[in-house]
C-alpha cells in the first residue's frame, strides 16, 4: 500500500505497509510485487518528465532570472533557479535510492553553480529525470542497498527506493504549480494547458 500525504510543501511518503503488516501477522503473501510498481512508477515518470521539461522550455531564455518581487513573492527563486533547484533534489534522491553518494555539484539542493544557461539548465533537468529512471529499474533489486538522505524526511525502515522516487515526484509537481505560476505572470500559456 502506498499513502502519500502533501500539505504546504511538506513531503511524507510512506511505502511498504505491506511488509510491516506481514513482519506482523508471519505472512509472506503481503511482500510488494516490484513488477507492477515499476510499470507503474515508469509511466508516472515519463508523464512527469514530459511536462515539467515542456514546462521548463516554454519560457524564453531572457526570463529565465525572472522571480516576482510583490508581497508575498519576495525572495522567491528565480524561474532558473526553481528548475535548477527541483533537478538537484531529483539527483539527491536518486542517488539515495541507487545506494549512491549525492553528487557533490547538486549542493544543498541548489544545483551545480555553473549551469545558468537555459541549455544548461534544460540539460540538468534531463539529466535528473535519467537518474530518476534508474532508481526506479533499481526497485526490486536486493544487490543495490538503500540509503537514507539528509533532505527526505523518510528515516530508517521507510527509506525505501519506491519512497524515495515516489517523495522526488510529489517534490516536481510541487515546483511544477510555481513554474506555470512563472509563466503565466509572463505571458506564457503552459503547454499543459493548451489546446
Amino acid at each position: 500500500m502506498l499513502v502519500l500525504w502533501l500539505s504546504s510543501g511538506n513531503i511524507l511518503a510512506q511505502v511498504g505497509q505491506q511488509r510491516a503488516d506481514a513482519k506482523d501477522t508471519g505472512s509472506s503473501d503481503a511482500q510488494l510485487d516490484a513488477q507492477p510498481e515499476k510499470r507503474g512508477l515508469q509511466v508516472l515518470l515519463k508523464l512527469t518528465e514530459r511536462v515539467l521539461v515542456s514546462t521548463a522550455d516554454a519560457m524564453p531564455a531572457d526570463k529565465y532570472g525572472f522571480a516576482p518581487t510583490d508581497g508575498e513573492f519576495r525572495g522567491v527563486r528565480t524561474f532558473g533557479q526553481m528548475v535548477k533547484h527541483l533537478s538537484a533534489t531529483n539527483y539527491i534522491l536518486a542517488a539515495a535510492a541507487l545506494g549512491e553518494e549525492p553528487p557533490a555539484d547538486a549542493g544543498d539542493e541548489l544545483g551545480p553553480e555553473a549551469v545558468r544557461t537555459k541549455v544548461e539548465i534544460l540539460n540538468y533537468l534531463n539529466g535528473s529525470f535519467g537518474q530518476l529512471h534508474k532508481a526506479i529499474e533499481a526497485i526490486g533489486d536486493k544487490s543495490v542497498p538503500v540509503k537514507s538522505s539528509p533532505i527526505s524526511p523518510l528515516k530508517g525502515a521507510e527509506v525505501t527506493r519506491l519512497a524515495l522516487v515516489v517523495e522526488s515526484l510529489a517534490h516536481v509537481f510541487d515546483h511544477y504549480g510555481q513554474m506555470v505560476e512563472y509563466l503565466r505572470m509572463n505571458g506564457v500559456v503552459p503547454p499543459a494547458s493548451r489546446p
